[in-house]
This record gives C-alpha cells, sequence and structure tokens, in this order.
C-alpha cells in the first residue's frame, strides 16, 4: 500500500509540474500591436449580376445585287478597313451587259418621245387650221404621253442597272475590322448573299438579359451608369452607361434586353457581367487588411473581451463599393478584429490596439 501511495503521489507533482509549464508559455506571449476596428453592421447596395456578351455597335453582312462570278477578294478576317474601301470584285460583264440594254432601250424611248413631240405639234396647227379632227389630235397627244412615259421609265431602268453594276466593287460601308471572309475567288455571288462580315472599330456594349424583376427593382433607365467586368479581365472594372433598354420582354424567359456602351477598347465576342444596383441590404464588412489566407481559409483575428488575439475562420463574399469586403459568415457586429498583422499570432495573444 506505501508503495501505490508512494507513486500516486509522484504522478501529482508531475501534472502539477506540467500545469505549471503551461500557464507559463501562455504567459510568455509576447504582445503584438496591430490596427484594431470595430465590426459594424450596415446597409450594403444589393447587386445582381446579369451575364452578358460583347457586341460592336454596327456589324454588317456585306452583299451585292450583282449575280455572277467573284474575281478578287482583297481582305482577311482581322483587317482593319475604311469607309468606302474595296472589299470584293465581281465578274462586272452581266453587270454592264444589262446597264448597255437599260441604255439602248432608253434611246430609243428618247427618239420615238422626240418623233411624237413633233407629230403632235403638227396636228395641233392642223386642227388650229380644222384641216385634223379632234379625234387626229388626241391620237398623237396620246401617242406623246406614251412616248414620254418611255422615256421615264427607261431613266429608271438605266439608273437601276447603273448602280447595279456598281456593286461589281463591293465596299466597306464603315470604317471597321473584317471578322469574317465568306466567299473565295470563283464563288458564285447572288443577290443577298453575305460576302464579308465587318463590325465598327468603336463602339461596344455589353447585351445582358435583365429579369422583370430586377427591371422593376433598379428602376433601370437609360444613361444610368452600370458597374462592367469581363471575364477575360479579372480584378478589372470597367465603367458603362445603359444605351439601349428593349421595351419588349422575352415571351419564354420574361427578360427584358438591356445594352450597356462599354468605354475603352474591347473585343466583340468577350463574356462580361454587368452589376445592376437593385437596392441595398443589410450587410457585415471588414477592411480587405483583416483578412488573412492559411490553407485555402480566409481567417481573422478577434480580440476578445481580455485583449487576447483568438484566430477565426470566416466566410467572405464580394468586394463592397467602399473597398472593404463583406463577411457572410463567422463574425458579429460588435466583435474588435486586427488589421494589419504580418500573421496570424497564436491564440491567447495579447493584442494591443495602435493608430
Amino acid at each position: 500500500m506505501r508503495n501505490w501511495l508512494i507513486v500516486i503521489g509522484i504522478a501529482g507533482v508531475a501534472a502539477v509540474g506540467c500545469g505549471g509549464g503551461a500557464k507559463d508559455t501562455r504567459a510568455s506571449l509576447s504582445p503584438v500591436g496591430a490596427q484594431i476596428v470595430k465590426v459594424e453592421a450596415g446597409q450594403v447596395p444589393q447587386v445582381a449580376d446579369l451575364y452578358g456578351t460583347v457586341e460592336a455597335e454596327r456589324t454588317t453582312a456585306v452583299s451585292s445585287r450583282v449575280m455572277a462570278t467573284v474575281t478578287a477578294v482583297a481582305v482577311q478576317p482581322g483587317d482593319a478597313v475604311r469607309q468606302g474601301q474595296v472589299l470584293v470584285e465581281i465578274d462586272p460583264s452581266t453587270a454592264r451587259g444589262q446597264e448597255g440594254q437599260a441604255k439602248g432601250a432608253l434611246a430609243q424611248a428618247e427618239a420615238a418621245l422626240a418623233l411624237a413631240e413633233r407629230n403632235l405639234e403638227r396636228y395641233k396647227a392642223l386642227a388650229a387650221k380644222g384641216a385634223a379632227s379632234p379625234l387626229e389630235l388626241d391620237m398623237a397627244t396620246m401617242q406623246y404621253k406614251q412616248a414620254k412615259g418611255a422615256v421615264t421609265q427607261g431613266e429608271g431602268a438605266v439608273e437601276a442597272t447603273s448602280s447595279i453594276a456598281r456593286e461589281s466593287k463591293v465596299v466597306a460601308p464603315f470604317a471597321g475590322r473584317v471578322t469574317a471572309k465568306l466567299v473565295e475567288v470563283g464563288d458564285l455571288a447572288a443577290p443577298g448573299r453575305p460576302l464579308v462580315m465587318v463590325e465598327s472599330a468603336t463602339g461596344r456594349r455589353l447585351v445582358v438579359a435583365a429579369p422583370e424583376t430586377v427591371l422593376a427593382a433598379s428602376g433601370l433607365k437609360i444613361g444610368a451608369p452600370v458597374a462592367v467586368r469581363l471575364d477575360s479581365r479579372p480584378g478589372e472594372v470597367m465603367s458603362g452607361r445603359v444605351s439601349e433598354i428593349y421595351p419588349g420582354a422575352d415571351p419564354i424567359s420574361h427578360a427584358f434586353t438591356v445594352k450597356v456602351a462599354i468605354e475603352g477598347e474591347v473585343a466583340a465576342g468577350l463574356s462580361g457581367h454587368a452589376a445592376i444596383p437593385v437596392g441595398t441590404r443589410q450587410a457585415i464588412a471588414v477592411p480587405r487588411a483583416a483578412l488573412q489566407r492559411m490553407g485555402g481559409l480566409d481567417m481573422v483575428v478577434v480580440r476578445d473581451a481580455h485583449g487576447l488575439s483568438q484566430s477565426r475562420t470566416v466566410t467572405v463574399g464580394g468586394e463592397l463599393p467602399d473597398g472593404r469586403v463583406e463577411v457572410l459568415s463567422g463574425l458579429s457586429a460588435g466583435e474588435e478584429v486586427a488589421v494589419g498583422l504580418a500573421q496570424v499570432p497564436p491564440d491567447g495573444t495579447p493584442l494591443e490596439a495602435r493608430s
């Protein structure tokens, strides 16, 4: 029995010694200075993030009314073109032949008109002397008017065929960039067939579909500022402005098409997001410098009521307009967090506030 008592006594002494060591270790932690910020809840903007695609302000499929063989294609996709620059050349033989036929018919009509006009003047002179009947005068007048109408018709035909003949050289309707070449030399050009796709060099718009609930909550109007983010430029926020809102909703999705004009040079076809303000909501936020990244987790250092540090894992949301980061969970209003720490100190480290 005495041996057991001795062992128990020794174990008790050892336990007391170990407990004292743990207290000494915590007590030996050096204070760390940090800026202390009190966590507050407040109203923050509530934003609807709408996905969209960038499009050029002007896009056209250039075609021709000439039906003939393509003889030359002067551009390639990606080429910059000026207004009036030749893009495609089409064999002009057919169009010139039609133009020649129209001009020949016009010349015949003009000759017939000149003859009808002289004939009418003769019958008027004879009718004045009583040598021509009223019927003969009426017939001469009718022939004159018919000849005059034929000339007008011939002039229209010449103008139409001449305009078609001019389209044997297809030109750029505005300054921009070639996005697609749809024909090759030897292909048959036909009226309405797209030959080259051209988009304007300047002017870009992000086209998004805004649900009716978002449009009603935001009160979005033409000219309203909108923040735009492109997927190809992470972290960059571009300034945009609403340029167009379709008055009718899509019957299937019940969403309205909204176009946001983007400032700056952007390639068409890129994907992006438009941030549409739809009111405010209650949220908790901390300065970005209060966040620490450890092991793939976001953490903050909280100062408890005794002035000691306590590391805390938090779930963060997006960045607010004032630069703070929203905290979705892990913090409560009224708690104090350390800002600007180089690393997370051990729990229980005294935190000293500094300005």
